[in-house]
Protein backbone atom coordinates (compact mmCIF):
# COMPACT_ATOMS: atom_id res chain seq x y z
CA UNK A 1 0.00 0.00 0.00
CA UNK A 2 1.52 3.28 -1.15
CA UNK A 3 0.90 6.17 1.24
CA UNK A 4 1.34 9.95 1.01
CA UNK A 5 2.01 11.29 4.51
CA UNK A 6 0.99 14.93 5.02
CA UNK A 7 2.00 16.38 8.40
CA UNK A 8 3.70 19.67 9.26
CA UNK A 9 5.16 18.55 12.61
CA UNK A 10 8.52 17.12 11.58
CA UNK A 11 9.07 14.95 14.67
CA UNK A 12 5.53 13.57 14.59
CA UNK A 13 5.86 12.87 10.87
CA UNK A 14 9.14 11.05 11.43
CA UNK A 15 7.56 8.92 14.17
CA UNK A 16 4.64 8.05 11.92
CA UNK A 17 6.91 7.13 9.03
CA UNK A 18 9.10 4.87 11.15
CA UNK A 19 6.12 3.13 12.78
CA UNK A 20 4.07 2.66 9.62
CA UNK A 21 6.95 1.29 7.61
CA UNK A 22 7.41 -1.43 10.20
CA UNK A 23 4.12 -2.86 8.92
CA UNK A 24 4.20 -5.38 6.11
CA UNK A 25 2.86 -3.99 2.86
CA UNK A 26 2.89 -0.32 3.90
CA UNK A 27 5.18 2.12 2.12
CA UNK A 28 5.49 5.88 2.60
CA UNK A 29 6.25 6.93 -0.97
CA UNK A 30 6.11 10.71 -0.38
CA UNK A 31 5.77 13.28 2.40
CA UNK A 32 4.49 16.84 2.54
CA UNK A 33 4.47 19.59 5.16
CA UNK A 34 1.66 21.65 3.64
CA UNK A 35 -1.46 21.29 1.51
CA UNK A 36 -0.03 22.79 -1.67
CA UNK A 37 2.85 20.31 -1.73
CA UNK A 38 0.46 17.44 -0.99
CA UNK A 39 -1.67 18.33 -4.04
CA UNK A 40 1.45 18.39 -6.25
CA UNK A 41 2.71 15.05 -4.90
CA UNK A 42 -0.63 13.33 -5.46
CA UNK A 43 -0.19 14.02 -9.18
CA UNK A 44 3.42 12.78 -9.19
CA UNK A 45 3.11 9.41 -7.45
CA UNK A 46 0.85 6.35 -7.76
CA UNK A 47 -0.91 6.24 -4.37
CA UNK A 48 -3.36 4.00 -2.53
CA UNK A 49 -4.21 6.36 0.33
CA UNK A 50 -3.40 9.83 1.72
CA UNK A 51 -2.85 10.25 5.46
CA UNK A 52 -3.64 13.92 5.98
CA UNK A 53 -3.27 16.25 8.96
CA UNK A 54 -5.89 19.01 9.08
CA UNK A 55 -3.87 21.74 10.82
CA UNK A 56 -1.51 22.49 7.94
CA UNK A 57 0.10 25.81 6.96
CA UNK A 58 -0.89 27.44 3.68
CA UNK A 59 -4.28 26.42 2.32
CA UNK A 60 -4.84 24.01 5.22
CA UNK A 61 -5.82 20.37 5.36
CA UNK A 62 -9.53 20.80 4.62
CA UNK A 63 -8.93 22.70 1.39
CA UNK A 64 -6.17 20.26 0.44
CA UNK A 65 -8.56 17.37 1.00
CA UNK A 66 -11.21 19.03 -1.17
CA UNK A 67 -8.79 19.76 -4.03
CA UNK A 68 -7.22 16.29 -3.94
CA UNK A 69 -10.67 14.68 -4.14
CA UNK A 70 -11.72 16.97 -6.98
CA UNK A 71 -8.68 15.91 -9.00
CA UNK A 72 -8.60 12.28 -7.81
CA UNK A 73 -12.12 11.31 -6.69
CA UNK A 74 -11.22 7.65 -6.15
CA UNK A 75 -8.12 8.28 -3.99
CA UNK A 76 -9.03 7.59 -0.33
CA UNK A 77 -8.06 10.18 2.29
CA UNK A 78 -7.72 9.36 5.99
CA UNK A 79 -7.59 12.44 8.20
CA UNK A 80 -5.44 12.41 11.34
CA UNK A 81 -6.00 15.36 13.65
CA UNK A 82 -6.07 16.51 17.26
CA UNK A 83 -9.46 18.21 16.80
CA UNK A 84 -12.90 16.64 17.16
CA UNK A 85 -15.38 19.50 16.74
CA UNK A 86 -18.72 18.66 15.12
CA UNK A 87 -18.26 21.37 12.52
CA UNK A 88 -14.87 19.96 11.51
CA UNK A 89 -16.26 16.44 11.09
CA UNK A 90 -19.13 17.71 8.95
CA UNK A 91 -16.69 19.70 6.80
CA UNK A 92 -14.40 16.68 6.40
CA UNK A 93 -17.31 14.60 5.13
CA UNK A 94 -18.27 17.38 2.72
CA UNK A 95 -14.66 17.60 1.52
CA UNK A 96 -14.68 13.89 0.66
CA UNK A 97 -12.59 12.33 3.43
CA UNK A 98 -13.11 8.57 3.83
CA UNK A 99 -12.06 8.49 7.46
CA UNK A 100 -11.03 10.36 10.57
CA UNK A 101 -8.74 9.44 13.45
CA UNK A 102 -7.67 11.48 16.45
CA UNK A 103 -3.95 11.85 17.10
CA UNK A 104 -3.02 9.55 19.94
CA UNK A 105 -4.80 6.59 18.36
CA UNK A 106 -3.04 3.28 18.93
CA UNK A 107 -0.68 2.46 16.07
CA UNK A 108 -2.49 -0.83 15.41
CA UNK A 109 -5.80 1.00 14.98
CA UNK A 110 -4.24 3.57 12.67
CA UNK A 111 -2.84 0.78 10.49
CA UNK A 112 -6.28 -0.87 10.42
CA UNK A 113 -7.88 2.46 9.51
CA UNK A 114 -5.42 2.95 6.64
CA UNK A 115 -6.02 -0.56 5.32
CA UNK A 116 -9.79 -0.08 5.63
CA UNK A 117 -10.01 3.18 3.68
CA UNK A 118 -7.54 1.88 1.07
CA UNK A 119 -9.85 -1.12 0.61
CA UNK A 120 -12.85 1.14 0.00
CA UNK A 121 -14.38 1.20 3.49
CA UNK A 122 -14.92 4.28 5.63
CA UNK A 123 -13.35 4.72 9.05
CA UNK A 124 -14.85 7.14 11.53
CA UNK A 125 -13.55 6.66 15.06
CA UNK A 126 -15.96 6.37 17.97
CA UNK A 127 -15.75 10.07 18.83
CA UNK A 128 -16.51 11.13 15.27
CA UNK A 129 -19.39 8.68 14.92
CA UNK A 130 -20.96 9.97 18.14
CA UNK A 131 -20.53 13.55 16.96
CA UNK A 132 -22.15 12.76 13.60
CA UNK A 133 -25.08 11.02 15.27
CA UNK A 134 -25.59 13.81 17.82
CA UNK A 135 -25.37 16.48 15.12
CA UNK A 136 -28.14 14.93 13.07
CA UNK A 137 -30.17 14.04 16.16
CA UNK A 138 -30.12 17.67 17.31
CA UNK A 139 -31.20 19.18 14.00
CA UNK A 140 -34.08 21.68 14.48
CA UNK A 141 -37.54 20.14 14.62
CA UNK A 142 -36.16 16.63 14.14
CA UNK A 143 -38.19 15.42 17.10
CA UNK A 144 -41.38 16.60 15.41
CA UNK A 145 -40.73 14.72 12.18
CA UNK A 146 -41.98 11.18 12.00
CA UNK A 147 -39.33 8.62 11.17
CA UNK A 148 -39.36 8.00 7.42
CA UNK A 149 -40.10 4.62 5.93
CA UNK A 150 -36.87 2.65 5.80
CA UNK A 151 -36.09 1.25 2.34
CA UNK A 152 -33.43 -1.06 3.77
CA UNK A 153 -33.93 -4.62 4.93
CA UNK A 154 -32.95 -5.56 8.47
CA UNK A 155 -29.76 -7.21 7.16
CA UNK A 156 -28.86 -4.11 5.16
CA UNK A 157 -29.37 -1.97 8.26
CA UNK A 158 -27.06 -4.27 10.22
CA UNK A 159 -24.40 -4.01 7.53
CA UNK A 160 -24.77 -0.24 7.25
CA UNK A 161 -24.36 0.12 11.02
CA UNK A 162 -21.12 -1.86 10.80
CA UNK A 163 -19.96 0.31 7.89
CA UNK A 164 -20.61 3.35 10.08
CA UNK A 165 -18.32 1.78 12.68
CA UNK A 166 -15.55 1.57 10.07
CA UNK A 167 -15.68 -2.19 9.55
CA UNK A 168 -14.30 -3.81 6.40
CA UNK A 169 -16.23 -6.35 4.31
CA UNK A 170 -14.20 -9.14 5.88
CA UNK A 171 -14.94 -7.93 9.42
CA UNK A 172 -18.65 -7.56 8.62
CA UNK A 173 -18.71 -11.06 7.16
CA UNK A 174 -17.14 -12.48 10.33
CA UNK A 175 -19.49 -10.52 12.58
CA UNK A 176 -22.63 -11.64 10.73
CA UNK A 177 -21.49 -15.16 9.81
CA UNK A 178 -21.87 -14.54 6.07
CA UNK A 179 -19.39 -14.52 3.20
CA UNK A 180 -17.54 -11.37 2.04
CA UNK A 181 -19.23 -11.86 -1.35
CA UNK A 182 -22.63 -11.66 0.31
CA UNK A 183 -21.54 -8.49 2.10
CA UNK A 184 -20.53 -6.94 -1.24
CA UNK A 185 -23.95 -7.75 -2.70
CA UNK A 186 -25.70 -6.12 0.26
CA UNK A 187 -23.42 -3.04 0.09
CA UNK A 188 -24.21 -2.67 -3.62
CA UNK A 189 -27.93 -2.84 -2.80
CA UNK A 190 -27.54 -0.25 -0.03
CA UNK A 191 -25.74 2.19 -2.35
CA UNK A 192 -28.44 1.71 -4.99
CA UNK A 193 -31.33 2.21 -2.55
CA UNK A 194 -29.80 5.34 -1.02
CA UNK A 195 -28.76 6.70 -4.44
CA UNK A 196 -25.14 7.24 -3.42
CA UNK A 197 -21.83 6.23 -4.98
CA UNK A 198 -19.74 5.17 -2.00
CA UNK A 199 -19.89 3.87 1.57
CA UNK A 200 -19.12 7.16 3.28
CA UNK A 201 -22.03 8.87 1.53
CA UNK A 202 -24.27 5.93 2.43
CA UNK A 203 -23.45 6.31 6.13
CA UNK A 204 -24.02 10.07 6.06
CA UNK A 205 -27.38 9.73 4.25
CA UNK A 206 -28.47 6.96 6.60
CA UNK A 207 -27.66 9.10 9.64
CA UNK A 208 -29.40 12.12 8.12
CA UNK A 209 -32.53 10.06 7.46
CA UNK A 210 -32.24 8.23 10.79
CA UNK A 211 -32.19 4.84 9.05
CA UNK A 212 -29.62 3.43 11.49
Amino acid sequence: MKILLVEDDELFRLGLRVRLQEESGLEIVAEAEDGETAIELVNQHPLDVVLLDVGLPGIGGLEACKQIKQQNPHLPILVLTSHSQKTLIARLIAAGAQGYCLKGIAAEKLVLALRSVAAGASWWDETATQEIRSTFASEPHSANISKPANPLTQREQEILSLLAAGKTNQEIALALYITPGTVRVHVHAILHKLAVSDRTQAVVVALQKRLI
